[in-house]
């Protein structure tokens, strides 16, 4: 039987699909990962889409040429129905993409592992139900999606950030924190953002301490939502629906 495949969207060296990408192997699932910032995004030919977080803003394209097209991409993932998730930046895209809009975070940054809710619509949720009512999951962004796109549908928040999760259509999801971020890749974070995090009050190896302290906790509450998501893109590729041309 054919494995059904994602396209996945680096933007940074250091900032791979870590535990969600292992999470998506092991349900089955083929990672094509494009780096985009040193090639040319691929023809859409694959049965989902994971766009990966980084430390630029979703609307930074002078610095970041490869932002438009990504954009286009989500957007047209949406419109297909193509099973999609972003991470962080990559849900900061989606929201953009289709409409709403991100700003620096009023509250300021969000750093650590800290709990989200989810609201009343995610229990149906077929990726998002799989969390419990309480979670847990890294935070490490600037940035706040201020306006979800029309007819998104929020899955869960924070007290200082309502947006935390939403579903946008049928098959397109967004998580504000960082379900695939492994100690690992927390430690070349730390060493390339240490001056932000000094200045909002937390030193890097703090918060690789937090992650790693809470990691059994934290595959056990996400490696359920990464399988989830991983049925529906099945679910696509056994339907036999074309990709995003």
């Amino acid at each position: 039987m054919r494995a059904a495949r994602v396209l996945v969207v680096q933007h940074e060296p250091g900032t791979g699909p870590g535990w969600w990408g292992e999470w998506l192997v092991e349900a089955g699932l083929l990672l094509d990962v494009c780096h985009a910032y040193e090639e040319s995004l691929p023809s859409m030919d694959h049965h989902g889409l994971l766009v990966l977080g980084g430390a630029m803003g979703p609307s930074e394209d002078d610095a970041c040429p490869w932002l438009p097209a990504t954009r286009a991409l989500l957007a047209d993932a949406v419109s297909a129905a193509l099973p999609t998730m972003g991470i962080c930046l990559g849900a900061e895209l989606l929201a953009v993409a289709c409409g709403g809009s991100v700003r620096r975070g009023v509250a300021g940054p969000e750093l650590g592992v800290l709990g989200i809710d989810l609201d009343p619509a995610a229990h149906t949720d077929p990726v998002l139900g799989a969390l419990p009512p309480r979670s847990r999951v890294l935070q490490w962004h600037w940035e706040e999606i201020d306006e979800l796109p029309a007819g998104a549908v929020c899955l869960a928040s924070s007290p200082a950030y309502p947006h935390q999760a939403f579903r946008l259509g049928d098959a397109a999801w967004g998580v504000q924190g960082h379900p695939e971020v492994t100690p690992a890749i927390a430690v070349g974070w730390g060493r390339e953002d240490s001056p932000l995090l000094r200045a909002a009050g937390r030193r890097p190896e703090e918060l690789v301490a937090e992650l790693e302290s809470a990691s059994d906790e934290l595959v056990d509450t996400w490696r359920p939502v990464a399988h989830a998501f991983a049925a529906v893109v099945r679910a696509r590729e056994q339907a036999g629906r074309p990709s995003v041309a």
